[in-house]
């Protein structure tokens, strides 16, 4: 049974750092694409940022692009997110995903998800 545990989220002033983990088991991690999705309050669940299995790519949504940084470990089978410069519209409930990278759509489609973690950040 796959399993994600998500660990790091707290409570931040703007501009402060979290470093989110996510630790894996009862999936072969190096053959499954992995990322982060959030969900603030009352909005969709949306994508962060993944690394793809294939080329170990790594890819961020304009939101976060240049703040937020993934990294991943196939031999711990663990992903990481560090997050610079917080704002407070990145509040939300973080979920670390594993899935299969869909070329025609230029995504990763989850298969798997973590119970997520919670980040708030205040003014």
């Amino acid at each position: 049974e796959a399993q994600l545990v998500e660990s790091g989220g707290g409570l931040v002033q703007a501009g402060e750092s979290l470093k989110l983990s996510c630790a894996t088991s009862g999936f072969s991690f190096d053959e499954y694409s992995i990322g982060w999705f959030r969900q603030a309050p009352g909005k969709e669940r949306e994508r962060v940022s993944y690394v793809r299995a294939s080329d170990r790519a790594q890819f961020y949504e304009d939101a976060v692009k240049g703040r937020f940084t993934i990294s991943s470990d196939d031999a711990k089978k663990m992903v990481w997110l560090q997050m610079d410069s917080l704002k407070p519209e990145d509040t939300a409930v973080y979920y670390c995903a594993a899935g299969d990278y869909m070329a025609p759509m230029a995504t990763i489609i989850p298969y798997f998800w973590g119970q997520g973690t919670q980040v708030t950040v205040s003014s």
